[in-house]
C-alpha cells in the first residue's frame, strides 16, 4: 500500500531535495516562524509599556520602585537555562531567502536601523549574527575633543550623577538606591581612608527611618555581598552614568576613552530583564544580575565599566578576553562564590576612546563609574565638579557622542 506523499508547496526551494533534508528545512522552518510570532508579542508588549511611560512623563510623573508578583515570581523561572536555549536557538542557521524576511520583521519591531549594517542582510547566517553585527565605517563618529568622555553603547539614559554618599549609592530608580561597591566589587581604586563604614543595609535603614516606612524587606539580599571595608569611603570627584540598550539598539560596547584595564571581575549571577519596568520591581536589580566588570586608570583617575547580562542577554564576549565564558551552568544552588577575577599584567589592556570592547545579545545594561575633574572647592553646597554631564535622563545617545566634558584651566 502506498501513501500519498506530502504536498510539494510550488514557491519552496525544496522540491528536490531529499527525504533528510526536508525534515531539516521543516525544523528550520518552525523555528523562523517561532522567532517572527515571539517579534510580534515582544512588540505589542513593547508598545504598550512605551505608551504607559510616555503617559506618566508628560504628566510629571517620575515612576517610583514598586515591586510586584511578576518580580517575585521571575526569582522562580530558571532563566539562566531558559537565557541557554535562546543562545542555541539564535544560533540555528537561516536559509539565505529567509534572512531578508527575519531581519526586517526585527528590524520593524523594535526600530532598528538595517542602513547601518556593515553587510547585506543575507550576509548574516543567524540572528545571533545579526543581533551582534557591526556597522558601516563612519557610522559612529567618535567626539575627537580630549576634554570629553562619551557613550560606550546606543542606549537610553536612564540615571546619572556625583558618587556624593559616604555608601556611594548609584539610583536605579525613585525611593531605591544600591551600593557602587555591590555592583564593581571592592576596589582599592575607588577608596580612600577616613570615612566611616556604610553597608547596603544601614544606608537603607536610615532611609526608611527618616522616610518612616522601615521594613526589613527593604534590606538588600544580593549576593555575593560586598561591603566597604572599615575606615573607607569613596575618593572626590566620582560620577556614574546608567545607559540601557533596547533589543532593537546596536549591540557592541566600546570603550569611552583612553585607558589601562587593569583587572576584570565577571559576577555570576541572575539573569532578569533590564528593562525599565524591571528597574522598577525588580531589587537590586544590577547587582543580581551576571555581569563583566573592567576596572582600570584613565588621565583623570579611576575607571570602571559593568557590562551588565539580562534574560536572553547571557552571553558577554569580551574582545579583550575572547576565552572568558559567561552564563555557565551553575553547580551551586545559592550564589555565594566570590567573583572571578583576571588581573592584566604587567601594565594592563589599553584602550583607546572608540575601541571595540564586547558584544552581547538583545538589549541591556552598561553602567560606567569614573573619576573627573573637581575644583577645589570643599564647601558642601558649592559646585564642585568641573566636569559637567551634557545629557539629561531619558536622552537617547550613540556611541562616540559625549556624555560629559570639563575645562583644562
Amino acid at each position: 500500500m502506498k501513501f500519498r506523499s506530502l504536498y510539494r508547496w510550488p514557491f519552496l526551494p525544496y522540491q528536490h531535495l531529499p527525504h533528510r533534508a526536508h525534515r531539516n528545512f521543516f525544523m528550520v522552518s518552525g523555528a523562523t516562524m517561532a522567532t517572527i510570532l515571539m517579534l510580534g508579542i515582544l512588540h505589542a508588549r513593547r508598545l504598550y509599556e512605551d505608551r504607559k511611560l510616555k503617559v506618566m512623563k508628560e504628566k510629571g510623573i517620575e515612576p517610583e520602585f514598586s515591586p510586584d508578583a511578576k518580580a517575585a515570581f521571575l526569582k522562580l523561572l530558571p532563566l539562566r537555562s531558559i537565557s541557554r536555549f535562546w543562545g542555541l536557538f539564535t544560533g540555528v542557521e537561516i536559509p539565505t531567502w529567509l534572512r531578508p524576511i527575519v531581519y526586517r520583521a526585527w528590524a520593524r519591531a523594535f526600530h532598528s536601523d538595517l542602513e547601518e549594517a556593515a553587510l547585506p542582510l543575507d550576509g548574516y547566517k543567524s540572528l545571533q549574527e545579526f543581533f551582534g553585527r557591526t556597522l558601516k565605517d563612519g557610522s559612529r563618529p567618535i567626539d575627537p575633543d580630549p576634554h570629553c568622555l562619551v557613550s560606550p553603547v546606543d542606549g537610553t539614559v536612564l540615571k546619572f550623577g556625583e558618587l556624593r554618599e559616604s555608601a556611594a549609592m548609584i539610583d536605579q530608580v525613585k525611593g531605591f538606591s544600591y551600593s557602587a561597591t555591590s555592583l564593581l566589587g571592592a576596589s582599592p581604586f575607588l577608596l580612600e581612608d577616613g570615612c566611616k563604614d556604610v553597608t547596603d543595609m544601614e544606608y537603607h535603614e536610615a532611609r526608611s527611618k527618616d522616610s518612616g516606612k522601615r521594613s526589613w524587606w527593604r534590606i538588600s539580599f544580593a549576593s555575593p555581598k560586598v561591603r566597604l571595608p572599615k575606615t573607607a569611603c569613596p575618593i572626590r570627584g566620582v560620577f556614574y552614568c546608567v545607559i540601557y540598550l533596547k533589543p532593537g539598539d546596536y549591540h557592541r560596547v566600546h570603550s569611552p576613552v583612553d585607558w589601562h584595564v587593569f583587572l576584570r571581575r565577571h559576577f555570576a549571577g541572575h539573569l532578569f530583564p533590564v528593562n525599565e519596568r524591571a528597574t522598577q520591581t525588580i531589587r537590586n536589580l544590577h547587582i543580581e544580575n551576571e555581569r563583566v566588570v573592567l576596572e582600570g586608570q584613565w588621565d583623570e583617575g579611576f575607571m570602571s565599566m559593568a557590562i551588565i547580562g539580562a534574560t536572553n542577554v547571557g552571553s558577554i564576549k569580551l574582545f579583550i578576553e575572547p576565552e572568558l565564558m559567561t552564563n555557565r551552568p551553575k553547580r551551586k544552588l545559592l550564589q555565594t562564590e566570590p567573583p572571578e577575577e583576571r588581573r592584566y599584567e604587567p601594565r594592563g589592556m589599553k584602550l583607546k576612546k572608540g575601541d571595540e570592547v564586547a558584544v552581547f545579545n538583545m538589549g541591556s545594561t552598561v553602567v560606567l563609574v569614573f573619576q573627573a575633574p573637581v575644583a577645589g572647592s570643599t564647601e558642601k553646597d558649592s559646585a564642585s565638579s568641573e566636569f559637567k554631564f551634557s545629557i539629561r535622563s531619558g536622552d537617547r545617545i550613540r556611541v562616540g557622542e559625549a556624555i560629559g566634558r570639563w575645562s583644562d584651566v
